[in-house]
Protein backbone atom coordinates (compact mmCIF):
# COMPACT_ATOMS: atom_id res chain seq x y z
CA UNK A 1 0.00 0.00 0.00
CA UNK A 2 1.49 3.50 -0.35
CA UNK A 3 0.45 6.36 1.19
CA UNK A 4 1.19 10.12 0.31
CA UNK A 5 0.70 13.20 2.53
CA UNK A 6 0.53 16.76 1.75
CA UNK A 7 0.22 19.64 4.24
CA UNK A 8 -2.92 21.91 3.97
CA UNK A 9 -1.63 23.32 7.07
CA UNK A 10 -0.24 22.32 10.15
CA UNK A 11 -2.94 20.52 11.91
CA UNK A 12 -4.94 19.66 8.63
CA UNK A 13 -3.38 17.01 5.98
CA UNK A 14 -4.29 15.36 2.61
CA UNK A 15 -3.90 11.75 2.15
CA UNK A 16 -3.85 9.60 -1.09
CA UNK A 17 -4.03 5.82 -0.39
CA UNK A 18 -3.69 3.63 -3.39
CA UNK A 19 -4.23 -0.07 -2.72
CA UNK A 20 -2.33 -2.68 -5.06
CA UNK A 21 -4.28 -4.86 -7.15
CA UNK A 22 -3.46 -7.87 -5.97
CA UNK A 23 -4.91 -6.72 -2.46
CA UNK A 24 -8.40 -5.85 -4.32
CA UNK A 25 -7.94 -9.37 -6.14
CA UNK A 26 -7.81 -11.32 -2.80
CA UNK A 27 -10.58 -9.13 -1.23
CA UNK A 28 -12.82 -9.49 -4.35
CA UNK A 29 -12.04 -13.44 -4.26
CA UNK A 30 -12.69 -14.13 -0.29
CA UNK A 31 -15.78 -12.16 -0.81
CA UNK A 32 -17.58 -14.16 -3.73
CA UNK A 33 -16.03 -17.43 -1.51
CA UNK A 34 -18.00 -16.14 1.08
CA UNK A 35 -20.95 -15.41 -0.80
CA UNK A 36 -21.05 -18.96 -2.30
CA UNK A 37 -21.13 -20.68 1.21
CA UNK A 38 -23.82 -19.17 1.91
CA UNK A 39 -26.36 -17.85 -0.99
CA UNK A 40 -29.07 -19.47 -2.12
CA UNK A 41 -29.53 -19.78 -5.80
CA UNK A 42 -32.16 -21.63 -7.38
CA UNK A 43 -30.91 -24.81 -9.70
CA UNK A 44 -27.28 -24.84 -7.89
CA UNK A 45 -26.66 -26.70 -4.28
CA UNK A 46 -25.85 -24.77 -1.42
CA UNK A 47 -21.82 -24.11 -1.83
CA UNK A 48 -21.73 -24.98 -5.62
CA UNK A 49 -22.80 -22.05 -7.23
CA UNK A 50 -20.66 -20.79 -10.06
CA UNK A 51 -18.77 -17.76 -9.49
CA UNK A 52 -19.56 -15.98 -12.62
CA UNK A 53 -23.70 -16.57 -11.63
CA UNK A 54 -22.63 -14.91 -8.57
CA UNK A 55 -21.52 -11.64 -10.28
CA UNK A 56 -24.12 -11.32 -12.42
CA UNK A 57 -26.66 -11.00 -9.27
CA UNK A 58 -24.44 -9.53 -6.63
CA UNK A 59 -21.47 -7.91 -8.33
CA UNK A 60 -22.68 -4.39 -7.09
CA UNK A 61 -23.65 -5.25 -3.44
CA UNK A 62 -19.80 -7.90 -3.24
CA UNK A 63 -18.20 -4.49 -4.77
CA UNK A 64 -19.51 -1.95 -2.34
CA UNK A 65 -19.29 -4.45 0.73
CA UNK A 66 -15.40 -5.21 -0.47
CA UNK A 67 -14.62 -1.07 -0.89
CA UNK A 68 -16.06 -0.73 2.54
CA UNK A 69 -13.36 -3.09 4.27
CA UNK A 70 -10.44 -1.77 1.81
CA UNK A 71 -11.25 1.74 3.27
CA UNK A 72 -11.82 0.76 6.81
CA UNK A 73 -8.42 -1.68 7.19
CA UNK A 74 -5.95 0.30 5.07
CA UNK A 75 -6.80 3.86 6.25
CA UNK A 76 -5.93 2.61 9.83
CA UNK A 77 -2.92 1.32 8.45
CA UNK A 78 -2.28 4.90 6.37
CA UNK A 79 -2.54 6.45 9.81
CA UNK A 80 0.05 4.09 11.86
CA UNK A 81 2.02 3.84 8.55
CA UNK A 82 2.56 7.86 8.93
CA UNK A 83 2.22 8.17 12.80
CA UNK A 84 -0.39 10.70 12.77
CA UNK A 85 -2.33 11.64 15.91
CA UNK A 86 -5.62 12.24 14.05
CA UNK A 87 -8.50 14.11 15.84
CA UNK A 88 -11.47 14.09 15.05
CA UNK A 89 -13.59 12.53 11.93
CA UNK A 90 -11.69 12.09 8.92
CA UNK A 91 -13.20 13.02 5.47
CA UNK A 92 -13.37 10.68 3.02
CA UNK A 93 -13.58 11.18 -0.64
CA UNK A 94 -13.97 7.32 -1.84
CA UNK A 95 -14.64 6.60 -5.79
CA UNK A 96 -16.77 3.28 -6.55
CA UNK A 97 -14.75 -0.08 -6.80
CA UNK A 98 -14.80 -0.85 -10.17
CA UNK A 99 -13.69 -4.28 -10.33
CA UNK A 100 -9.95 -6.21 -9.95
CA UNK A 101 -7.83 -3.62 -10.12
CA UNK A 102 -5.64 -0.88 -7.84
CA UNK A 103 -7.92 1.06 -5.89
CA UNK A 104 -7.08 4.48 -4.73
CA UNK A 105 -8.82 7.38 -2.34
CA UNK A 106 -8.89 10.46 -1.31
CA UNK A 107 -8.53 11.28 2.66
CA UNK A 108 -8.31 14.66 5.06
CA UNK A 109 -7.46 14.60 8.13
CA UNK A 110 -6.83 16.93 11.29
CA UNK A 111 -3.85 16.15 13.56
CA UNK A 112 -2.99 17.37 16.83
CA UNK A 113 -0.33 20.42 16.79
CA UNK A 114 2.94 19.73 17.14
CA UNK A 115 4.23 22.03 20.28
CA UNK A 116 7.58 22.48 21.68
CA UNK A 117 8.74 21.48 25.25
CA UNK A 118 7.22 24.77 27.27
CA UNK A 119 9.34 26.17 29.46
CA UNK A 120 6.60 26.62 32.21
CA UNK A 121 8.95 27.48 35.42
CA UNK A 122 9.65 30.68 36.89
CA UNK A 123 5.76 32.85 35.91
CA UNK A 124 5.36 35.86 38.29
CA UNK A 125 1.91 35.51 38.87
CA UNK A 126 -0.51 38.14 41.04
CA UNK A 127 -3.19 36.90 42.96
CA UNK A 128 -6.24 39.12 44.71
CA UNK A 129 -6.90 38.92 48.08
CA UNK A 130 -10.61 39.55 48.30
CA UNK A 131 -12.44 40.70 51.41
CA UNK A 132 -16.08 40.42 52.30
CA UNK A 133 -17.06 43.39 53.39
CA UNK A 134 -20.28 44.36 55.51
CA UNK A 135 -22.03 46.15 52.44
CA UNK A 136 -21.99 42.94 50.52
CA UNK A 137 -23.28 41.04 53.26
CA UNK A 138 -26.17 43.76 53.83
CA UNK A 139 -26.70 43.75 49.85
CA UNK A 140 -27.54 39.97 50.54
CA UNK A 141 -29.37 40.15 53.57
CA UNK A 142 -31.96 42.74 51.66
CA UNK A 143 -31.93 40.58 48.48
CA UNK A 144 -33.30 37.91 50.68
CA UNK A 145 -35.59 40.49 52.71
CA UNK A 146 -37.21 41.09 48.92
CA UNK A 147 -37.42 37.43 48.24
CA UNK A 148 -39.61 36.80 51.73
CA UNK A 149 -41.62 40.29 51.51
CA UNK A 150 -45.32 39.43 50.91
CA UNK A 151 -47.86 41.88 48.72
CA UNK A 152 -51.51 43.20 50.11
CA UNK A 153 -54.13 45.68 48.94
CA UNK A 154 -53.49 49.51 49.29
CA UNK A 155 -54.66 50.82 52.09
CA UNK A 156 -56.05 54.14 50.32
CA UNK A 157 -57.52 54.24 47.48
CA UNK A 158 -55.55 55.81 44.62
CA UNK A 159 -54.62 55.49 41.01
CA UNK A 160 -51.35 52.94 40.10
CA UNK A 161 -47.70 54.16 40.49
CA UNK A 162 -44.77 53.05 38.92
CA UNK A 163 -43.20 50.06 40.99
CA UNK A 164 -46.55 49.02 42.59
CA UNK A 165 -47.79 45.48 42.23
CA UNK A 166 -51.55 45.10 39.93
CA UNK A 167 -53.75 42.61 39.28
CA UNK A 168 -55.27 43.12 35.82
CA UNK A 169 -57.08 40.95 33.30
CA UNK A 170 -56.33 41.30 29.51
CA UNK A 171 -56.48 40.55 25.91
CA UNK A 172 -54.91 41.67 22.98
CA UNK A 173 -56.08 42.48 19.54
CA UNK A 174 -55.33 42.39 15.97
CA UNK A 175 -56.98 44.67 13.36
CA UNK A 176 -59.96 44.61 15.52
CA UNK A 177 -59.90 40.78 16.23
CA UNK A 178 -58.89 38.91 19.09
CA UNK A 179 -55.51 37.28 18.52
CA UNK A 180 -54.37 34.16 19.46
CA UNK A 181 -51.15 34.45 20.89
CA UNK A 182 -52.46 36.80 23.42
CA UNK A 183 -55.15 35.65 24.61
CA UNK A 184 -58.18 37.13 27.59
CA UNK A 185 -55.77 36.66 30.78
CA UNK A 186 -57.23 37.02 34.06
CA UNK A 187 -55.66 37.89 37.24
CA UNK A 188 -52.54 38.22 36.34
CA UNK A 189 -49.80 39.95 38.75
CA UNK A 190 -47.08 42.44 37.36
CA UNK A 191 -44.97 45.15 39.11
CA UNK A 192 -45.13 48.39 36.71
CA UNK A 193 -41.79 49.20 35.38
CA UNK A 194 -40.23 45.57 35.75
CA UNK A 195 -38.17 44.25 33.38
CA UNK A 196 -39.34 40.76 34.01
CA UNK A 197 -42.22 42.23 31.72
CA UNK A 198 -42.09 44.41 28.87
CA UNK A 199 -41.73 47.85 30.56
CA UNK A 200 -44.05 49.52 28.20
CA UNK A 201 -46.75 47.58 28.88
CA UNK A 202 -46.70 48.09 32.52
CA UNK A 203 -46.58 51.67 32.23
CA UNK A 204 -49.37 51.82 30.55
CA UNK A 205 -51.37 50.80 34.13
CA UNK A 206 -49.95 54.13 35.69
CA UNK A 207 -52.91 56.19 36.39
CA UNK A 208 -55.86 53.89 36.57
CA UNK A 209 -57.60 53.23 39.58
CA UNK A 210 -59.33 49.39 40.45
CA UNK A 211 -61.99 49.05 38.13
CA UNK A 212 -60.95 51.47 35.31
CA UNK A 213 -59.86 49.85 32.32
CA UNK A 214 -57.70 51.32 29.47
CA UNK A 215 -56.40 50.35 25.60
CA UNK A 216 -53.21 50.56 23.88
CA UNK A 217 -50.88 49.91 21.79
CA UNK A 218 -47.83 47.85 21.84
CA UNK A 219 -45.42 46.76 19.59
CA UNK A 220 -42.77 44.35 20.65
CA UNK A 221 -39.03 44.32 19.62
CA UNK A 222 -37.76 42.62 17.02
CA UNK A 223 -35.50 40.36 18.75
CA UNK A 224 -39.07 39.08 21.36
CA UNK A 225 -38.48 35.64 23.08
CA UNK A 226 -42.03 34.75 21.12
CA UNK A 227 -41.07 35.17 17.23
CA UNK A 228 -44.93 34.97 16.39
CA UNK A 229 -44.75 38.37 18.43
CA UNK A 230 -41.85 39.82 17.60
CA UNK A 231 -41.77 42.96 15.20
CA UNK A 232 -45.69 42.64 15.84
CA UNK A 233 -48.19 45.80 17.13
CA UNK A 234 -51.16 44.59 18.97
CA UNK A 235 -53.97 46.43 20.96
CA UNK A 236 -54.40 45.40 24.10
CA UNK A 237 -57.41 46.38 26.74
CA UNK A 238 -56.37 46.15 29.80
CA UNK A 239 -58.86 46.29 33.05
CA UNK A 240 -57.16 47.04 36.72
CA UNK A 241 -58.28 44.88 39.60
CA UNK A 242 -56.20 45.48 42.22
CA UNK A 243 -53.11 47.68 43.34
CA UNK A 244 -50.76 45.61 45.96
CA UNK A 245 -48.20 47.01 48.16
CA UNK A 246 -44.72 45.29 48.84
CA UNK A 247 -44.72 44.77 52.44
CA UNK A 248 -40.79 44.25 53.40
CA UNK A 249 -39.73 41.66 56.55
CA UNK A 250 -37.49 43.27 59.21
CA UNK A 251 -33.75 42.16 58.85
CA UNK A 252 -33.90 39.99 61.90
CA UNK A 253 -34.19 36.58 63.86
CA UNK A 254 -37.51 36.15 62.51
CA UNK A 255 -36.04 36.67 58.90
CA UNK A 256 -33.20 33.94 59.56
CA UNK A 257 -35.61 31.45 60.70
CA UNK A 258 -37.64 32.13 57.72
CA UNK A 259 -35.37 31.20 55.41
CA UNK A 260 -34.57 27.59 56.53
CA UNK A 261 -31.90 26.61 58.59
CA UNK A 262 -30.72 29.10 60.51
CA UNK A 263 -32.13 30.41 64.25
CA UNK A 264 -30.26 33.41 64.61
CA UNK A 265 -29.86 36.19 62.14
CA UNK A 266 -25.52 36.14 63.31
CA UNK A 267 -25.73 32.52 62.34
CA UNK A 268 -27.47 33.73 58.63
CA UNK A 269 -24.68 36.15 57.67
CA UNK A 270 -21.95 33.90 59.37
CA UNK A 271 -23.22 31.96 56.35
CA UNK A 272 -23.27 34.42 53.86
CA UNK A 273 -19.81 35.73 54.87
CA UNK A 274 -18.45 32.10 54.07
CA UNK A 275 -20.38 31.83 50.61
CA UNK A 276 -19.50 35.34 49.25
CA UNK A 277 -15.87 34.44 51.02
CA UNK A 278 -15.93 30.64 49.18
CA UNK A 279 -17.22 32.73 45.42
CA UNK A 280 -14.10 35.02 46.16
CA UNK A 281 -11.65 32.36 46.36
CA UNK A 282 -12.88 30.68 43.19
CA UNK A 283 -12.61 34.03 41.57
CA UNK A 284 -8.71 34.40 42.59
CA UNK A 285 -8.29 31.12 41.41
CA UNK A 286 -9.51 31.57 38.41
CA UNK A 287 -7.55 35.09 37.55
CA UNK A 288 -4.81 33.19 38.64
CA UNK A 289 -5.40 30.32 36.37
CA UNK A 290 -5.84 32.70 33.57
CA UNK A 291 -2.63 34.49 34.19
CA UNK A 292 -1.34 31.21 33.93
CA UNK A 293 -2.95 30.57 30.53
CA UNK A 294 -2.08 33.75 29.26
CA UNK A 295 2.01 33.59 29.87
CA UNK A 296 1.82 29.54 28.25
CA UNK A 297 0.12 30.95 25.18
CA UNK A 298 2.80 33.44 24.91
CA UNK A 299 5.22 30.58 25.15
CA UNK A 300 3.76 28.11 23.02
CA UNK A 301 2.00 29.38 19.46
CA UNK A 302 0.44 26.61 17.61
CA UNK A 303 -2.37 26.25 15.18
CA UNK A 304 -5.90 24.80 16.45
CA UNK A 305 -7.92 21.85 14.47
CA UNK A 306 -11.13 22.61 13.62
CA UNK A 307 -12.87 19.54 14.83
CA UNK A 308 -11.64 20.10 18.18
CA UNK A 309 -12.87 23.71 18.49
CA UNK A 310 -16.02 22.17 17.02
CA UNK A 311 -16.63 19.58 19.73
CA UNK A 312 -15.89 22.41 22.31
CA UNK A 313 -18.58 24.55 20.92
CA UNK A 314 -21.13 21.31 20.74
CA UNK A 315 -20.40 21.05 24.41
CA UNK A 316 -21.04 24.70 25.14
CA UNK A 317 -24.22 24.38 22.94
CA UNK A 318 -25.44 21.27 24.60
CA UNK A 319 -25.06 22.61 28.17
CA UNK A 320 -26.84 25.65 26.98
CA UNK A 321 -29.71 23.63 25.96
CA UNK A 322 -29.27 21.50 29.35
CA UNK A 323 -29.81 24.97 31.26
CA UNK A 324 -32.62 26.29 29.37
CA UNK A 325 -34.51 22.96 29.55
CA UNK A 326 -33.93 22.94 33.73
CA UNK A 327 -35.88 26.18 33.53
CA UNK A 328 -38.71 24.58 31.30
CA UNK A 329 -37.54 26.94 28.05
CA UNK A 330 -35.78 26.36 25.11
CA UNK A 331 -33.12 28.31 23.30
CA UNK A 332 -35.47 29.05 20.41
CA UNK A 333 -38.23 30.95 23.12
CA UNK A 334 -35.15 33.00 24.00
CA UNK A 335 -34.60 33.94 20.60
CA UNK A 336 -31.65 32.00 20.19
CA UNK A 337 -30.43 28.95 18.45
CA UNK A 338 -27.71 26.51 18.47
CA UNK A 339 -26.20 28.31 15.13
CA UNK A 340 -26.09 31.83 17.46
CA UNK A 341 -24.80 30.34 20.58
CA UNK A 342 -21.85 28.73 18.41
CA UNK A 343 -21.28 32.21 16.90
CA UNK A 344 -20.52 33.68 20.51
CA UNK A 345 -18.81 31.43 21.62
CA UNK A 346 -16.54 30.59 18.93
CA UNK A 347 -13.36 32.54 20.51
CA UNK A 348 -14.34 31.08 24.10
CA UNK A 349 -14.20 27.31 22.60
CA UNK A 350 -11.38 28.09 20.77
CA UNK A 351 -9.33 29.49 24.41
CA UNK A 352 -10.29 26.29 25.68
CA UNK A 353 -8.97 23.54 23.09
CA UNK A 354 -5.33 25.59 23.23
CA UNK A 355 -5.62 25.33 26.91
CA UNK A 356 -6.55 21.38 27.07
CA UNK A 357 -3.82 20.70 24.41
CA UNK A 358 -1.06 23.03 25.99
CA UNK A 359 -2.21 20.76 29.53
CA UNK A 360 -2.20 17.88 27.60
CA UNK A 361 1.32 18.59 26.28
CA UNK A 362 2.85 19.24 29.81
CA UNK A 363 1.47 16.14 30.77
CA UNK A 364 3.22 14.57 28.41
CA UNK A 365 6.09 16.61 29.08
CA UNK A 366 6.76 15.94 32.29
CA UNK A 367 5.41 11.98 32.49
CA UNK A 368 2.77 12.82 35.03
CA UNK A 369 0.39 10.14 35.99
CA UNK A 370 -2.42 10.33 38.55
CA UNK A 371 -1.62 6.91 41.43
CA UNK A 372 -4.26 4.76 43.09
CA UNK A 373 -4.30 6.70 46.05
CA UNK A 374 -4.92 10.25 44.74
CA UNK A 375 -7.81 8.88 42.55
CA UNK A 376 -9.26 7.33 45.72
CA UNK A 377 -8.77 10.79 47.48
CA UNK A 378 -10.25 11.97 44.16
CA UNK A 379 -13.34 9.73 44.52
CA UNK A 380 -13.66 10.38 48.16
CA UNK A 381 -13.93 13.94 47.72
CA UNK A 382 -16.35 13.76 44.60
CA UNK A 383 -19.20 11.37 47.26
CA UNK A 384 -18.52 13.85 50.00
CA UNK A 385 -19.61 16.30 47.31
CA UNK A 386 -22.22 14.87 45.91
CA UNK A 387 -23.45 13.33 49.70
CA UNK A 388 -23.09 9.83 48.25
CA UNK A 389 -21.40 6.71 49.28
CA UNK A 390 -18.02 6.81 48.28
CA UNK A 391 -18.11 2.94 46.69
CA UNK A 392 -21.07 4.09 44.55
CA UNK A 393 -18.65 6.44 42.72
CA UNK A 394 -16.26 3.94 42.55
CA UNK A 395 -18.79 1.16 41.14
CA UNK A 396 -19.47 4.00 38.81
CA UNK A 397 -15.86 4.37 37.40
CA UNK A 398 -15.57 0.73 37.23
CA UNK A 399 -18.47 0.28 34.71
CA UNK A 400 -18.07 2.95 32.32
CA UNK A 401 -14.14 2.88 31.51
CA UNK A 402 -14.57 5.76 28.79
CA UNK A 403 -15.78 7.94 32.04
CA UNK A 404 -12.83 6.87 34.29
CA UNK A 405 -10.39 7.28 31.12
CA UNK A 406 -12.18 10.99 31.07
CA UNK A 407 -11.85 11.46 34.79
CA UNK A 408 -8.05 10.71 35.34
CA UNK A 409 -7.35 13.21 32.36
CA UNK A 410 -8.97 16.20 34.21
CA UNK A 411 -7.22 14.92 37.31
CA UNK A 412 -4.09 15.14 35.37
CA UNK A 413 -4.69 18.64 33.94
CA UNK A 414 -5.23 19.88 37.14
CA UNK A 415 -2.02 17.82 38.39
CA UNK A 416 -0.54 19.42 35.37
CA UNK A 417 -1.94 23.24 36.19
CA UNK A 418 -0.49 22.51 39.97
CA UNK A 419 2.69 21.88 38.94
CA UNK A 420 3.07 25.51 36.95
CA UNK A 421 1.80 27.29 40.20
CA UNK A 422 4.41 25.46 42.39
CA UNK A 423 7.62 26.50 40.10
CA UNK A 424 6.13 29.82 39.80
CA UNK A 425 5.98 33.05 42.22
CA UNK A 426 2.79 34.12 43.48
CA UNK A 427 2.79 38.12 44.93
CA UNK A 428 -0.73 38.88 47.11
CA UNK A 429 -2.55 41.98 45.66
CA UNK A 430 -4.94 44.05 46.80
CA UNK A 431 -7.61 43.92 44.07
CA UNK A 432 -7.93 46.92 41.87
CA UNK A 433 -11.36 47.08 42.02
CA UNK A 434 -14.80 44.56 43.21
CA UNK A 435 -17.63 43.64 41.07
CA UNK A 436 -19.46 41.04 42.66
Amino acid sequence: MQVTVEDISSVKKALRIEIPQEDVVREIDNAYEQLRKTAKIKGFRPGKTPRSVLEKMFKKDVLADVSSRLIQTSFIDAIKQKDLRVVGQPKLDPPALSGPGAYAYDATVEVSPHIADIDYKGLALKRSRYQVSEEEVGAQLRQLQKTLATLRPISEPRPVREGDHVSIDFEGFKDGKAYSETPKTENFTLQVGAAAVLPEFGRQCVGLSPGESREFPITFPENYANKALAGQTVDFRVQLKEIREEILPEIDDALAKRSGKFETLEELSREIRANLAQGYEKRAEQELNEQVFSALLARAQFEVPDSLVEMELNGIVEEAERSFSYRNTSLEEAGLSREIIAQKYRETAVNQVRRHLILGHLIVQEKLAISDAELDEAFEAMAANFKQPVEEIRRYYRENADKLDYYKHALLEKKALKRVLDNGTIEDVEPAAVQP
